[in-house]
């Protein structure tokens, strides 16, 4: 999850949605392993809980930012590590939308937009998360974690 320093109550919303995104996020995982929907219902189970998964990501994201710049508008910390971890975060959540829009799958011939994109979304998109995470292990005040073995 992410770490963010600054208004405690931007950071408890900001995980609180996020974990909200978390959930819908599973029922569309486990809609998306019924065979044979047809359209309409591939869109209404599937593809509507994507949507509204990623929304609540970006607004997470948007409350990470926030919180950690002291306010919506003031975002830019181009020192800040944390704000780098957010902003790739935010990246990677601003991908999965994209993923998101391009797996509506169109009522006629029952294809995606565009499989193509949607793929390339969901790759970079968890690309970016897993760089952030990894960014994650030098925040910590006193530099990298390092396992300290018993002498």
């Amino acid at each position: 999850m992410l770490q963010v320093r600054g208004e405690p109550q931007l950071q408890r919303l900001s995980a609180l949605v996020l974990f909200a995104g978390t959930l819908v996020f599973a029922i569309n995982l486990v809609d998306s392993f019924i065979q044979e929907l047809s359209p309409g219902a591939a869109d209404r189970l599937v593809w509507s809980p994507d949507m509204i998964g990623c929304a609540l990501f970006l607004v997470s994201g948007q409350m990470a930012m926030a919180g950690i710049a002291g306010g919506f508008w003031r975002v830019w910390r181009r020192r800040d590590l944390g704000w780098w971890i957010i902003a790739v975060n935010q990246l990677g959540s601003v991908l999965f939308m994209v993923s998101a829009v391009a797996s509506f799958v169109r009522p006629t011939s029952g294809d995606a937009l565009s499989t193509g994109i949607a793929n390339w979304g969901t790759f970079t998109g968890a690309l970016c998360f897993a760089v952030a995470g990894a960014m994650q292990e030098f925040e910590h005040p006193l530099g990298p974690r390092r396992s300290r073995s018993p002498s």
